[in-house]
């Protein structure tokens, strides 16, 4: 099979983020950038609601008279509805197309969001956070055939760093900021009317996205056939292939070969470890701020949402590292090993020095998480890139069960994460997560991304 990643010949070199003119001597039109901006949007969304709950936490302490343990049980029924309906909401994202499904699951989770500033009881809080669950579960799996549709190959991971890695990171750096420094810190809002606020955003975005976006190039009225060329990168002037009929789950599992489990299975391995690390920013941080340092609402808005701004910015690096070191190499698994390998690693090792050296400087520490997430999120982009690899025209679906069965395993890192704060203490959830990232980052040696899950797709 050809390799669509083989390094150009000397002098055709092309700017990574750059495409060629089309053939039909037709400008082609641009409406992949506007599919582009919902993409970003939606998972900068996504980012914007899921992280509102670490930042409410310790009012729910208070209020309800809640423990850390008690916390970690509500973190683990987000978990397992974000589990369960993965794998169905990525078979529909593949059957359906995204239009519908994406439509569906934004609206539904900012119900979710609303039900938390709803609810009467720590009780009715399980059906909120399981309904946020249910409705965040898919959307990845679907922006991942979003780019895999709307995207030519060769600038396909820098757009997932976007995408996948930036813009949900940058949503979790403005909720911290915008919701408890802005809203709470600032205007001195009570929590439930912020969430009711940015619930309402979420709304307003679900529909926005289903009056603008299309399953593909081909469906758009906006877009020419010269754009629908582009993306597929197809040469008009040769003989139009034959149409590929749509693959059902059970023929995607009978197809696939022990090979191509043990390196699904590798891949599994190393999104597991990575989902059990991040949850320590995406659900922790901002109530070992507010406990072990006293910082107030204001301060720690800003401080945790440090490290998801490192994480932003390493999804990027991670994105553009990828597509250049597979343009200059040729060598598709070696680039991306390469990048996770290194990334998880590196994380790990700065991990270790900060909790040597800044520990009890709780600024400085901050700063620090900064920079390992800015590394280690390198290797996020990484991994949606191998997917797209191995997924071909079931990218969603493998997607889906990638994330899902991360899910299943790392559902148990709030449990882990809220009894080792609540009975032994914060530096060993801190040791928990380096060790995540260790084998994390040794999983990537295990993981081949020119395999395909079915011999026959690329």
């Amino acid at each position: 099979m050809e390799n669509p990643y083989k390094p150009s010949p000397p002098g055709d070199e092309q700017p990574q983020f750059a495409e060629s003119g089309s053939p039909h001597g037709v400008r082609p039109t641009n409406v992949r950038w506007t599919i582009f901006a919902l993409a970003c949007g939606t998972s900068w969304m996504l980012y914007l609601h899921r992280y509102t709950f670490a930042l409410i936490k310790p009012l729910l302490a208070e209020e309800y008279g809640l423990g850390k343990d008690d916390l970690g049980m509500l973190d683990a029924a987000f978990a397992l509805c974000y589990m369960v309906f993965q794998i169905p909401f990525g078979i529909l994202a593949d059957t359906f197309g995204v239009r519908l499904v994406l439509f569906t699951l934004i609206f539904v989770w900012s119900i979710g969001l609303a039900m938390h500033a709803w609810a009467p009881n720590a009780a009715s809080l399980w059906y909120a956070r399981a309904t946020l669950g249910l409705g965040q579960s898919g959307t990845f799996a679907a922006l991942i055939r979003l780019t895999k549709t709307w995207y030519p190959v060769t600038i396909r991971t820098t757009v997932q760093g976007w995408v996948g890695v930036f813009s949900g990171r940058m949503g979790g750096v403005c909720s911290n900021v915008i919701f408890a420094t802005v809203l709470m810190g600032t205007f001195f809002l009570g929590w439930r009317t912020s969430i009711y606020i940015f619930a309402g955003l979420g709304i307003l975005h679900s529909l926005l996205f289903l009056v603008i976006f299309r399953n593909s190039p081909r469906q758009h009225p906006w877009a020419n056939a010269a754009e629908a060329d582009l993306i597929e990168e197809v040469d008009p002037k040769a003989p139009a292939k034959p149409a590929t009929k749509q693959m059902t789950t059970r023929e995607m599992f009978s197809k696939m070969t022990p090979r191509s489990i043990i390196n699904l299975l590798c891949l599994n391995a190393q999104t597991i470890f990575s989902t059990i690390a991040d949850n320590i920013y995406s659900a922790w941080i901002p109530l070992f701020l507010v406990e072990v340092h006293g910082l107030n609402f204001k301060q720690m808005g800003i401080y945790s949402a440090l490290p998801l701004l490192g994480g932003a910015l390493g999804g990027l690096v991670g994105g553009y590292l990828n597509d250049w070191l597979i343009r200059k190499t040729g060598n598709l698994r070696w680039s991306r090993t390469g990048v996770g390998l290194a990334g998880k690693g590196g994380a790990a090792a700065l991990l270790l020095a900060a909790m040597l050296l800044f520990y009890d400087r709780p600024y400085i520490f901050c700063g620090m998480l900064f920079f390992i997430k800015l590394v280690g999120d390198t290797s996020l982009t990484t991994t949606w890139g191998a997917v797209s690899d191995i997924g071909g025209r079931t990218s969603a679906t493998v997607f889906a069960y990638n994330n899902g069965v991360a899910s299943l395993f790392a559902g148990l890192a709030p449990l882990m994460y809220g009894m080792l704060a609540e009975h032994v203490s914060w530096t060993a959830v801190f040791i928990a997560a380096g060790a995540s990232y260790v084998l994390c980052s040794l999983s990537w040696l295990l993981i081949n991304c020119t395999i395909p899950v079915m011999p026959d797709e690329r």
